[in-house]
């Protein structure tokens, strides 16, 4: 059965289109017109394995916010569809990754109820090419509220700010992708004593 989202979002501000396969392979399509968000994008769908198609035109000529904004928000809602009814999955996923001097780890909850818990380092460079690095969080927001998840993302120390966010986009991959994956064990049952997720 098919795990697959897809999410047309279109405003003023913004068009959006977001694909996503969990059962993929790592195949990135990427392009918002923010290259250091694509580069995240990208290592969010090699590591997570997750076939991903992304093409925003947003009003760059204002800034990157609203371009990265909605882009996270079609991303979590094509998340959320990919899951399905969520039968079957591990449910929750972890995972810590250095990236030379920075560490990055995340732990999530596909459990139906959105709550982000983020810390980074303070006093990061402000910018990182087009892309303003309080987007990051921003980023997580939008998709924990879309997604409806619990995301947990700990960076306890860093010193470059690319590698600060990078790392955080690579653990964040592997997490999705071990919490989505179906349980061999737990075939046809829904990972929650609630009944629902």
């Amino acid at each position: 059965m098919s795990r697959t989202g897809r999410v047309e979002r279109t405003t003023k501000e913004t068009s959006v289109l977001v694909e996503i396969d969990l059962d993929g392979t790592g195949k990135v399509d990427v392009s918002t017109g923010v290259g250091f968000f694509d580069h995240m994008l990208d290592q969010l769908g090699r590591h997570g394995l997750f076939d991903l198609t992304v093409k925003t035109e947003g009003d760059l000529h204002i800034d990157s916010h609203h371009t990265i904004e909605d882009t996270a928000l079609a991303l979590g809602a094509a998340f959320k569809q990919a899951l399905g009814d969520k039968v079957g999955i591990y449910r929750f996923g972890n995972c810590t990754v250095p990236l030379d001097e920075s560490l990055a780890q995340v732990t999530v909850d596909l459990s139906g109820r959105p709550y982000l818990v983020h810390t980074e380092p303070e006093n990061m460079a402000p910018m990182i090419g087009e892309y303003d690095t309080t987007m990051t969080r921003h980023i997580l927001e939008s998709l924990v509220a879309q997604a409806q998840i619990a995301l947990h993302v700990h960076v306890p120390y860093g010193r470059n700010a690319h590698h600060i966010v990078e790392c955080q986009f690579k653990a964040l991959a592997r997490a999705l992708r071990y919490a989505s994956e179906r349980d061999p064990r737990a075939a046809g049952i829904l990972p929650s004593t609630k009944g629902a997720l």
